[in-house]
């Protein structure tokens, strides 16, 4: 694990928390809702940021949200204290390549636009499917590089310019990372076109 990379890319995450819902409009509510209407039980979110997805959970869980950025999370924290939620709710500052969970601990293991700026993303994948029960399910609604050719390499070009920014990669080939991963998918939806996408991972197979 690069420590120095993840040092530099979670300063960046401090820096724009204050505006990040603002950057985070292109994640549609209803993609939001139609991703976790269904989870239940014990609940990780990964990456859980400024909290953009608390109002979607059902009412019947327990969450845990993590994320390497002190600022994400203040905004996160904020949210919770607003919306009064009807679950419980804790929140952890926390590297997902390296979670201090035991293994097989949740029933559900949630991420929302986070693997375009883990540093080592197929460690990340990995330790979502250690924590993550036997019968249960990684759920991740994903941007990553466009299918189409020429699409990516406008998106290639673009990257540094992302990155240096705010710490995101707009051209991760995703796909790629999960069967590096070992892991299967079981479901995948194409949200934006191949851009943005659902994808369910069945961590047993």
């Amino acid at each position: 694990m690069d420590q120095k990379l993840t040092e530099t890319i979670k300063k960046r995450y401090d820096r724009v928390s204050k505006v990040y819902d603002w950057m985070d409009i292109m994640i549609k509510e209803r993609w939001r809702k139609d991703l976790l209407e269904h989870v239940s039980g014990n609940v990780l979110e990964v990456g859980v940021g400024t909290g953009s997805n608390l109002p979607f959970y059902p009412n019947d869980i327990r969450l845990t949200g993590i994320d390497f950025s002190s600022g994400m999370l203040t905004r996160a924290q904020q949210k919770v204290d607003t919306l009064k939620l009807p679950y419980p709710v804790t929140l952890m500052e926390t590297n997902a390549q390296q979670m201090g969970f035991r293994d097989n601990t949740f029933d559900y293991v949630i991420a929302t636009c986070v693997y375009c700026s883990v540093p080592d993303p197929i460690q990340g994948l990995k330790e979502m499917r250690r924590v993550c029960k036997p019968g249960g399910k990684i759920i991740l609604l994903e941007h990553m590089r466009s299918d189409n050719e020429a699409v990516g390499k406008i998106m290639d070009i673009l990257n540094p310019i992302s990155v240096n920014m705010w710490g995101a990669n707009i051209n991760r080939r995703t796909m790629d990372n999960i069967k590096k991963a070992d892991l299967v998918i079981e479901e995948q939806e194409y949200l934006f076109s191949s851009i943005v996408r659902k994808i369910v991972i069945n961590p047993n197979k």
